[in-house]
């Protein structure tokens, strides 16, 4: 079941140690808020602790708003996984969805270079019609697959689409389980 706006709140700001509390307390103090907001006094934020403070912070600027702002400042403080939860409604981090135009292997570059476990048959396929002599040289003098793969990938901004394609068929071909398992 869903968490209540005002369970997230609390959940953000009892997850906060002592000293990231106070920080959040002197940065709410001093945030710009929008219009006709104004900021709680500094005697109330000072003596409240997460939960008094969740409940002042909805009494001064309603729900909607008290989310914005607290994630805002959860934001400036580095708390970010904490802002992260709070926008997000639950416990796991959501990346927003990729633009549609944008090629499989760009949507997942990162997962790409992080699973890919050889590379070397990928380049097999590339050479000579993708990459020629000397970059197949160079990716292949890299040590490891994920060093072979982030060098691959410096070339792609100089691809065409049929270029990309080609990538993404030797990766269809040579690691179909891991392609398979991106395209969900």
């Amino acid at each position: 079941m869903a968490k209540s706006a005002r369970q997230r709140l609390m959940d953000a700001l009892e997850n906060l140690h002592d000293g990231e509390l106070r920080k959040f307390k002197a940065k709410l103090a001093e945030i710009p808020l929008e219009e006709s907001h104004e900021h709680i006094p500094r005697g109330r934020l000072e003596k409240a602790d997460a939960v008094d403070l969740s409940s002042l912070l909805i009494s001064y600027y309603k729900q909607d708003y008290t989310l914005r702002l607290t994630a805002q400042v959860l934001d400036e403080i580095h708390c970010k996984d904490q802002a992260q939860k709070l926008r997000g409604g639950g416990e796991k981090k959501t990346q927003p969805p990729a633009p549609p135009e944008q090629h499989f292997i760009e949507r997942h570059r990162e997962a790409l270079i992080q699973r890919t476990a050889t590379v070397e048959g990928i380049l097999d396929v590339l050479h000579g019609d993708v990459l020629d002599d000397e970059q197949y040289q160079k990716i292949s003098a890299k040590s490891t697959s994920q060093e072979k793969m982030r060098e691959l990938y410096r070339l792609l901004p100089s691809w065409n689409q049929a270029c990309k394609d080609k990538l993404y068929k030797a990766l269809k071909m040579k690691n179909r389980f891991l392609v398979a398992d991106l395209e969900g």
